[in-house]
């Protein structure tokens, strides 16, 4: 389990950014399924999605990367997300070389970063209640291009 942050839906899956590199990204690569939870405390709501992991293409990638804020960009380039670090400030120190050397020109995305779509195959909508007989609806593919809806006991 990860949080990750969603930057973007479409008709065909929910678009999240990580390095590809790094745990999350290489049990992507062995096994690219994926389960998201959104949930909001003071709505009582929440919302699960499952599916297949797909990349985005290389230009989704490279127009999401050159849109971020520069700092972003920078952290990106010299993070090797969940590598041991020996401390924080060799790290603070690549950056800041990095930021010098690049001046105010485009970045370049680094080849190891880039976007994941979640193909859901589920959708179950969950609404609290205070009597704990809580709402659950599921959706799945019928099959025809279609979803079929399901009422779920609590």
């Amino acid at each position: 389990a990860r949080m990750v942050l969603l930057k973007g839906i479409d008709d065909r899956g929910l678009v999240f950014y990580t390095h590809r590199t790094s745990v999350k990204g290489r049990q992507l690569a062995a096994r690219p399924h994926a389960a998201l939870t959104f949930y909001w405390d003071v709505l009582d709501r929440q919302v699960r999605v499952k599916g297949t992991v797909e990349w985005t293409t290389d230009r989704d990638s490279d127009e999401y990367f050159l849109s971020r804020p520069r700092g972003s960009q920078l952290g990106a380039i010299v993070s090797e997300q969940s590598a041991v670090m020996p401390d924080r400030q060799t790290r603070e120190r690549a950056m800041v070389e990095l930021e010098a050397r690049g001046g105010d020109g485009p970045l370049e995305r680094p080849r190891s970063w880039g976007g994941y779509r979640v193909l859901p195959d589920l959708f179950e909508f969950w609404q609290g209640r205070r009597s704990r007989l809580h709402d659950r609806v599921r959706y799945r593919p019928d099959g025809e291009g279609g979803w079929t809806r399901d009422r779920l006991a609590p």
